[in-house]
Parts: structure tokens; sequence; C-alpha cells
């Protein structure tokens, strides 16, 4: 049976906790539903005030380090002793017994004791463990929600730029922010989903140029071909759509039909950001993923966006002029930028992080307090710079102003080798190339498996297996099952839901039932570390429990209340597993 990864979470204690901002929190042990938690605390608080009513500790619980000693453990006594001038083993001691003689302690803890220099470690009642079993029940696929909150969330994830497919740099993005706006609507919070279309700046004219190079008849190996040009063959099927007069239409925009005239530059660039658009609006769909709003950097242009912004910073005195170059003085902002950076270059036009600041200020604008970024790690640079400029425009928005979280690239290996190209893209492995390989539940799962900032190899022979090495074949194997044991069993699905759960009491079925306590814990932690990867591990170990359980425990008893006890188990695994799974984009299946 694989160890659990989690001692304790921070459960925030209100949706400023999901913020950037430092804010209150508790340790919150993992395999506690809330309100156990809370009247846990409220045990513990009531017998130190009846010993010690001027004390005013912390009252933080976690996991001992040795699970014989227990389920939970605090530390209070000793954080008061000292001032009380008490002996912490003989203060814990008496909060051991007033917390015992408390009518409230009856139901929740089982045994209470202190262990070495003044701990108390204390283990939970069945009835506690197996009161996880009604909350399932009763909540549903919102088992571990929080009530609805006012705080709006953006999550600007992907952005790519509309020069090709997207790759699995972007594929990545899509994993990780999919989940993390996911995981933040289970917190309450009003999430937003952003792309970023950055449709202006050379990368666009190196598209154009490519087209035009294809449209002619100059292949990619040519020395005529544009140095700088794209050579996958999708660059080939645009110029021959486009000499062909056809019509395409990104997601949000209007229809453009192709003029078919090849030396109009203009006309060849509107009408290949929009196939490029096209196509990666097919990629998303393939990917199940659906945005709320595309915003396109030339807009930030042409509405005089940018042109605003600049004049707003010089207003701000932050400028200065040097060498024909307007610079911004991203040092002077407590960013941490190493060095002022040039804003107007000396032979004219700005340089990239200023459209960023101009698209940044209207995030802020629109009532987004808290803002995500899901990039690669080659942004990093950027990061400082924005913020500085954020700063400079004195418009009450904090230092740390977006968050970002930056992830490392993915190297794809298949048959034992890197696979580095893809014929269509020219360069590299396509989102659609892996879920062509895969499907796109093995595709979401492994990407968003893996903290971001470390290096990840997708291993498409391992995606493929169908065996318990392959982590979300594991674990949706274990829902199927549990699906299949509920149908064999279907004359006693009237009595499963309202079984008495009394009878759980082997120590497999108490560790699956602490497992499933944890999971409102572990969704509240990932959302607030912006972590899926944990929510990714946590269902590996309450598969791996189950199948413990499953494999120690008959379930087909001569007992009928226990066999029904057993299978409500099962059930609510299979539900807790499913919502799980559904937080990621991954389905669960009841057939394999």
């Amino acid at each position: 049976m694989l160890k659990s990864r989690y001692h304790w979470v921070h459960y925030c204690l209100d949706a400023q906790a999901l913020s950037d901002d430092p804010s209150p929190t508790i340790l919150y042990p993992t395999y506690m539903l809330p309100e156990h938690h809370a009247q846990l605390i409220a045990l513990i608080q009531s017998a130190l005030d009846s010993i010690l009513p001027d004390a005013a500790p912390d009252i933080t619980l976690e996991r001992p380090k040795v699970s014989a000693h227990g389920d939970i453990a605090t530390n209070v006594a000793m954080q008061v002793a000292k001032a009380a001038r008490r002996n912490p083993r003989e203060l814990a001691q008496q909060l051991v017994e007033a917390i015992m003689a408390d009518p409230r302690a009856v139901s929740l803890i089982m045994q209470a004791q202190v262990a070495g220099p003044g701990f108390i470690n204390f283990r939970l009642a069945n009835e506690a463990h197996q009161a996880v079993l009604e909350a399932i029940r009763t909540q549903g696929e919102r088992f571990g929600h929080r009530s609805a909150q006012s705080n709006k969330v953006m999550v600007e994830f992907v952005s790519a730029n509309p020069t090709g497919p997207l790759h699995v740099g972007h594929a990545r993005q899509a994993a990780l922010g999919d989940s993390i706006c996911r995981l933040f609507t289970t917190q309450g919070a009003q999430v937003t989903r952003e792309f970023y279309y950055n449709d202006a700046g050379n990368q666009i004219h190196n598209l154009v140029i490519s087209v035009q190079a294809r449209a002619r008849g100059i292949h990619p190996d040519s020395e005529q071909f544009p140095a700088d040009g794209y050579k996958g063959d999708y660059i080939l099927d645009i110029a021959q759509d486009y000499l062909a007069c056809a019509t395409v239409q990104a997601s949000d925009g209007e229809p453009i039909q192709a003029s078919g005239n090849i030396d109009d530059e203009q006309a060849v660039r509107q009408f290949a950001v929009a196939y490029l658009r096209h196509e990666q609006d097919l990629d998303l769909q393939a990917f199940d993923l659906k945005f709320d709003r595309y915003y396109l950097e030339s807009s930030l242009y042409t509405s005089g966006r940018v042109e605003q912004t600049v004049q707003a910073l010089i207003a701000t005195g932050y400028t200065y002029e040097l060498d024909g170059a307007l610079w911004l003085r991203t040092t002077a902002l407590g960013t941490g930028d190493d060095k002022d950076r040039v804003m107007r270059k000396s032979e004219g036009g700005y340089t990239y992080f200023v459209p960023d600041v101009a698209y940044h200020t209207t995030k802020w604008e629109r009532g987004f307090q808290q803002a995500i970024n899901i990039q690669g790690t080659d942004h990093h640079g950027t990061i400082a710079r924005v913020r500085a400029g954020l700063q400079a425009l004195d418009l009450g928005i904090p230092q740390d102003y977006p968050t970002y979280v930056l992830h490392k690239m993915v190297r794809v290996m298949r048959d034992g080798a890197e696979v580095k190209i893809s014929k269509r893209a020219g360069s590299y492995v396509t989102l659609r190339d892996l879920i062509d390989w895969v499907g796109r539940d093995a595709v979401r799962f492994f990407l968003a498996q893996r903290r971001a900032d470390s290096e990840f190899v997708f291993d498409v022979d391992l995606a493929r297996s169908r065996s318990e090495e392959n982590p979300v074949y594991y674990i949706q194997y274990a829902h199927a099952r549990i699906h299949s044991i509920l149908n064999q069993h279907a004359d006693m699905s009237a009595r499963i839901d309202d079984a008495n759960t009394a009878g759980l009491i082997a120590s497999t079925e108490i560790s699956l039932l602490q497992r499933l306590a944890e999971y409102p814990g572990v969704l509240t932690q990932a959302a607030h570390e912006l972590a899926p990867h944990q929510l990714a591990f946590w269902l590996r170990d309450c598969a791996a429990d189950f199948h413990a359980w499953y494999n120690a425990e008959r379930i087909l008893v001569d007992d009928q209340g226990l066999r029904a006890a057993r299978l409500r188990l099962a059930k609510s695994t299979a539900q807790v597993i499913a919502n799980g799974l559904g937080l990621l984009g991954v389905s669960a299946p009841e057939r394999m």
C-alpha cells in the first residue's frame, strides 16, 4: 500500500487565503473532515480555558511521524507551559483529562495520550472515520467543495503565438491551467480562463513570408526560403488554401476569405492568423478545453492602449530618455529587476514587455484581484519588469501581481527513443500528436501529475500500457472495478446508501476511510499552492488503498449488513475518484 504524500494541508479560513497575500491559515490534518477539525480545536480550546484562562496559543494539529502513536497530535501544552510556569507533560495530562471528560469528545476521540516532552496524541473514534461516507453521500459531486466566494480569479494559459500548432509545452500549460481553474472553482472562486494571442510582432511577419514562399513554390530546404521562416507542412496547407480562396473562422472572429493574391501581405496575414487560430481551436477541442475569453495583443495597439500606458508611465516620473531610447526605472520599483529596461527603442517601436504591462492593467481594471499566468520558464525574465511597470502606474496593484506558474518543457519518449519533431509541425511534437498516440485522458493526467517546475519526460509507451505502472490506467481501473462490483450486487442497491457503517473497522477499511476524509483538504491545498499534481498523487494513493482493502477484506460475506456497508464504502470511493479525475479533466469509465 502506498504511503500518503500528505501530512497536513493549509486550510484557508477565507477566500482571501487563496490569493498571494499573506493570510491566516491553519494546519489541517488531511484525514479529518473540516467539521471534525473544528470540533477538536474547540475541545482543546475549551479544556485550555478551564485550566489556563489567559492562554491564547495558536492551536495546530498535525499527523504524528509514527502512525502507531495516533492519528493526530498537538503541541499546545508545550506552547503555553513556559509562560504559565508549568511542566509541559503535567499540563498535557491535565488537558487530556479535561478533553476526555467533555461529552462532545465521545463520538470524536477514542483515545488521547501524552507523549515525549508534552505532545498530545489523539486516536479518532471509528464513528468519526465512518462519518465521511455520509458526507460523500449527501454532497456527491460537490464533496469537498466550499461555498461560493466573491473573489474573482483570472488564469491565463496556453497563450500561444498564432504561428503554428500547439506543441507539448502548450499542452502542459493546458493541463496545468485547466486543472488549476477547476480546483479554484471547488474553493468557491469565480474563475475566468483567458487565452492571450500574441498576434503582433516579428513572428507574425515571419509567418507571412513563410506562407508567401510556399505559395510561390519555394521549398523549405531551398536557399530562397526565409531564414527565419516556419518550415512545417502546415505552412504549405495554409498557402494552398489561400491560393484556393478558402474561408476560415476562428472561434471568436469573423470569417476570413482568402483573396488568392499572394503579394497582398495584409491579406495573407489576416488569413494565415485566422487559419492557425482555427487550427488551435481544433487542438483545444480535442483536449476538451474551453476558454471564457480570447484577448488579442494586436487590440492593445489598435485601441491605443499601449500608447496610453506609455504616457501614463511617463506621467508618473519613472521613465527617462537615454541614447534616443525611452527607459523605465525598473530598478527603483522594488520588484527585483537588476537593471532599467528599454520601453521604446531608439529606432522606434516598443519592446515586448510594454504591451504586457498594458494587458495586465486591463486585468486589474476588469476586477481580477488575483491573476495567474502559466508560462514556460523562458518567460522568467519578464516577471520583474512587468511587475515593475504595474507598480510604476501607481494604481494600487499589489507588488507581486500577477502570480506566475512557470513550467519546464516536456521531452517525449516513444519506442525507447526521444521524439523531437513532428512532420506536421516541422520542429516539435504537437498536442494533437500526443492525443492521437495515447488519448486525451492520459495526456491530461500525465502532464498534470508533476510539479510545474520539474523536468518531465512523457513516456508514450507507459501512457498506452494497461498496467499498474501507468497511473491513469491504475486509477481508472479502480473506478471501473468498483462499478463491476456494484453491478454484481445490483439487488442490494436500495440498501447501500443507508447501510450502517459501524462494522467498517478493519485496518484497511480505516485506512481507506481516512484517505477519503483527506480529499477536501487536498483540494484546498492544491488550489492554494497552484499544484494539481498533489491531487494526481492523492488519486494514486486512494486507488492503492482501495485495492489493498479489496484484497484484504471480502465484500461477499454472509452478514448482509456488513456486505451493504462494504458496498457503501466501495461506492463512496468510486464517487470521490470520479470527482478527483474530473478536476484533472480525466474521465472515470465504468468499464475497462
